[in-house]
């Protein structure tokens, strides 16, 4: 099965979600799936479980609310963000399956890094020790998933300490540059292409 690859660079988040969700309300049975590679501008976006932050701005960053499963989160330069634009119908996996073999691409991609890492069956995402590298949040229209994971690569942490990310007040956020200071998104996005794809079987159609 073929799955195509956007590269879609530093964007705004609120114009990505709109793009996704017309995509998906357009999609049919022979529609590729596809996945988005993405940087955003500094943006907190909540999903549907959230009911603490809903106000415009936190300390000068936008807030957002989104479509997606999931509390609050914070995306930034510098972290990777991959949307899953997937007919979970048609690949034949199930919505809670798709999300743990997601985890475990990233648990792989970080063994790749010699960075061991983890999975927390009590909250979702993986974790270096007990920091948090990634974070997953989804929604299902007609089958299809939206929306995906935020791995941060090589940036700047610190409005995170804003919130309670993904709902967990107790959780310390990491990233990939503290044990690999030169690594670059792009190298990251290849090594997690290769092992999707194997994982998933699929062959890459670029843009």
């Amino acid at each position: 099965m073929n799955i195509f690859i956007r590269y879609l660079k530093l964007c705004n988040w609120l114009d990505i979600e709109e793009k996704m969700h017309k995509f998906t309300k357009n999609r049919n049975q022979d529609t590729v799936d596809e996945l988005w590679f993405a940087e955003h501008y500094p943006v907190f976006t909540y999903g549907i479980s959230e009911k603490k932050y809903k106000k415009p701005y936190i300390n000068g960053i936008p807030v957002f609310h989104s479509i997606r499963g999931g509390k609050i989160t914070y995306h930034g330069p510098g972290q990777l963000i991959i949307y899953f634009l997937i007919n979970l119908q048609r690949k034949k996996i199930q919505f809670y399956k798709l999300v743990q073999n997601i985890e475990i691409v990233i648990v792989k991609l970080l063994k790749d890094l010699n960075i061991p890492s983890h999975i927390n069956k009590k909250w979702p995402g993986v974790y270096v020790k007990e920091k948090k590298i990634c974070s997953l949040g989804f929604r299902i229209i007609k089958g299809c998933s939206l929306h995906g994971l935020s791995l941060n690569v090589n940036m700047n942490l610190t409005p995170f300490k804003y919130i309670n990310p993904c709902g967990n007040k107790n959780v310390t956020m990491t990233q990939i540059k503290n044990f690999h200071p030169n690594i670059t998104i792009p190298e990251i996005q290849n090594i997690f292409i290769k092992n999707f794809c194997i994982f998933f079987n699929y062959l890459i159609i670029e843009n």
